[in-house]
């Protein structure tokens, strides 16, 4: 079996564990279900840079761990004080160490759109991420059918969530209603073998409707990476891995952000 084949086996026993100790009702009891969200799509979109989307990442299958001194908290707070975007939070933690209350404890103090970022294949994870903070939430179209896709959308709009929908091929595009879906990341990472080109970003955002906001995801490290992003009609880029293996957050913050300015 594939690490993805991994990675869902086991969601499905987490689901199912959800499913014992919550309704979805019991979800709505929580002090941030019913609080307002901050539009992820809306973060996004200046008139003089790329969005950036920071990601908060402990671990990968493929890489291992990737920060010694992690401290999530300290982590976003480097992100808000910089001014991100947004922040992207991994709370898969059999593959990735991270967790909910990841989540749940930077909503406390959020000053930017906070996106889940995991394997959801469940209406009662879309509720779950309401519970704990989210103002969005990613959904991987690889894993997920057409009618999935709807399904879970309208999970999240009913929450008030927005969605980030990931594709990494052109074998997704098909199963993508871009009047319902209007916010997409493009993976450069290969879910299956967890190779990385920036060429899929670049390759799928020429197929994709001009009025969908892009997000470049992965394999963003360097200034010429960025220059090939600003050269398509990408809106944005999610960047995790090149933060967390940073010996200084702030200061590659700061880089990124004068690294995707649009050149006047």
């Amino acid at each position: 079996m594939s690490i993805l084949g991994d990675i869902l086996k086991e969601k499905r026993n987490e689901i199912n564990k959800l499913k014992t100790d919550f309704t979805l009702n019991s979800f709505r009891d929580s002090v941030f279900f019913d609080s307002p969200v901050r539009s992820l799509r809306n973060s996004l979109l200046h008139g003089d840079r790329l969005g950036i989307i920071a990601e908060i990442k402990k671990s990968s299958p493929s890489k291992g761990l990737l920060k010694k001194d992690f401290d999530h908290i300290k982590i976003a707070t480097v992100y808000m004080e910089n001014e991100i975007d947004a922040i992207s939070i991994l709370t898969d933690k059999n593959f990735f160490k991270g967790d909910i209350n990841f989540l749940q404890d930077i909503a406390r103090f959020k000053t930017v759109s906070l996106l889940r970022k995991d394997f959801i294949i469940d209406v009662y994870q879309i509720f779950e991420a309401k519970a704990n903070g989210a103002d969005a939430v990613l959904l991987i179209a690889e894993v997920l059918s057409i009618n999935q896709i709807c399904e879970l959308t309208s999970a999240a709009k009913e929450c008030g969530l927005e969605v980030l929908l990931e594709i990494h091929s052109k074998l997704q595009i098909d199963k993508i209603d871009f009047t319902m879906n209007n916010l997409i990341g493009i993976n450069n990472r290969n879910l299956e073998t967890f190779d990385v080109s920036l060429g899929t970003s670049i390759e799928l955002a020429e197929i994709i409707p001009d009025d969908v906001v892009l997000v470049s995801e992965s394999g963003i490290n360097t200034v010429n990476d960025v220059k090939d992003i600003l050269r398509t009609k990408l809106s944005a880029v999610l960047v995790g891995e090149h933060f967390m293996c940073s010996e200084n957050i702030g200061t590659s913050v700061r880089e990124l952000k004068k690294w995707c300015r649009y050149e006047s």
